[in-house]
C-alpha cells in the first residue's frame, strides 16, 4: 500500500509541475503582459516602467521558478486589478465554487444512481434505451445553452428559482442541474453496468434462494456492491465541475473561483489567472488520488506488487 501510494503522490507532483508549466508558457504566449498591464494607451516609457515594477524585465526562466516558488509556499503573487494577494481573493471566492460543485455532485447522483438502476433491472428493454438516450442527450447538450434554457423557462416564465446572485441556496438549484448534466451520463452508466455484474454474481443467487424481497437484493446487496465505484467516480467527477464551474458561474453570475477567473482574462489580470488554473487543477489531482486510494482499498488488486 505505501508503494501505491508513493507511486500516485509521484504521478500527481508531476502533473501538478506540468500544469504550472503551461499556465506560465500561455499567459505569456498571449503577448508582451507590460503592454496589456499599461494598457493601448501608454507610451513606452510606461510600458518600460511597468515592465521593470512588476519583473517582467527579467528572463522567462527566473520569473517561472520565482513563481514555482513562491507558490509553494503559499504565495501566489498579487492582482494586477484587484491591488491584493491572488491567494486572498480566490480563498474568498473558492467558497461559492465549492457549493457549486458539492450541489452539482448531489444532484447528479440522485438522478444517476435510480436511473442506472432502471436500466439495469429492464436491461434490454424499451426503458433500458430510454436511459441511454437520456444519458446520451445529457453529455451531448452544451452546459451554456441549458442554463439559458433554465433561465428562462424556470427563472422568467414560471419564477420559481432566481436567476443570478448567491443570496440563498435557491440560487444554487439551476446552475447545479446544468453541473449535473455533465456528470450524469458517466455514473448512469457505471451504475448501470454494476447492476448488471452485480444482479448475475452467486451472491445475489443465494439471496434469491433464501426468499430475500426483490427490493432488499437490489438496494442492500447489488447497489452496495454497484456503487463502490461509483462513489470512486464521483470525487473525479467533482473535479471536474470544479474546473467547468468557469462558464456556468459567468452564465448564471455567481461570483466564485470561475467568475474571478473570467473576469481576470478580461482584465489581463495574469497572475490571477496562472494562479485559479494551478488551484483548480491541483484540487482535480488530489480528488482524482482520493478516487484511487478509495478504489485500492476497495479492491486490493489495483495496488499492484
Amino acid at each position: 500500500m505505501l508503494q501505491f501510494l508513493v507511486r500516485r503522490l509521484i504521478v500527481a507532483i508531476l502533473v501538478a509541475a506540468t500544469v504550472m508549466t503551461l499556465a506560465f508558457i500561455l499567459t505569456r504566449l498571449s503577448g508582451d503582459l507590460a503592454i496589456s498591464i499599461a494598457g493601448p494607451n501608454a507610451t513606452q516609457a510606461d510600458v518600460e516602467a511597468v515592465r521593470k515594477a512588476y519583473g517582467l524585465d527579467r528572463p522567462l526562466t527566473v520569473q517561472f521558478f520565482d513563481w514555482v516558488g513562491r507558490a509553494a509556499t503559499g504565495d501566489l503573487g498579487e492582482s494586477y486589478f484587484f491591488k491584493t494577494k491572488v491567494s486572498t481573493l480566490i480563498g474568498e471566492r473558492m467558497p461559492i465554487t465549492i457549493t457549486l460543485g458539492l450541489t452539482g455532485l448531489v444532484i447528479a447522483l440522485l438522478v444517476s444512481l435510480p436511473l442506472g438502476i432502471l436500466a439495469a433491472v429492464r436491461e434490454n428493454t424499451a426503458l433500458d434505451r430510454v436511459v441511454q438516450m437520456v444519458a446520451l442527450v445529457g453529455q451531448a447538450m452544451p452546459s451554456f445553452w441549458l442554463g439559458l434554457i433554465l433561465m428562462i423557462t424556470l427563472g422568467l416564465q414560471l419564477g420559481w428559482l432566481p436567476i443570478s446572485g448567491t443570496g440563498s441556496w435557491q440560487h444554487f438549484v439551476m446552475p447545479g442541474i446544468v453541473l449535473a448534466f455533465s456528470a450524469i451520463p458517466a455514473l448512469t452508466r457505471l451504475t448501470r453496468a454494476g447492476m448488471i455484474q452485480a444482479m448475475g454474481s452467486d451472491y445475489i443467487r443465494t439471496a434469491r434462494a433464501k426468499g430475500l424481497s426483490r427490493a432488499s437484493i437490489l438496494l442492500k446487496h447489488a447497489l452496495r456492491n454497484a456503487a463502490i465505484p461509483v462513489v470512486a467516480i464521483a470525487a473525479v467527477q467533482l473535479g471536474f465541475m470544479l474546473g467547468g464551474s468557469i462558464v456556468i458561474e459567468q452564465v448564471f453570475a455567481l461570483h466564485g473561483v470561475g467568475f474571478l477567473a473570467w473576469e481576470s482574462i478580461g482584465k489581463n489580470d495574469f497572475p490571477v489567472v496562472q494562479s485559479v488554473v494551478l488551484v483548480l487543477a491541483v484540487i482535480y489531482v488530489a480528488l482524482t488520488m482520493l478516487a484511487d486510494l478509495m478504489n485500492a482499498v476497495l479492491d486490493p488488486r489495483l495496488r499492484g506488487p
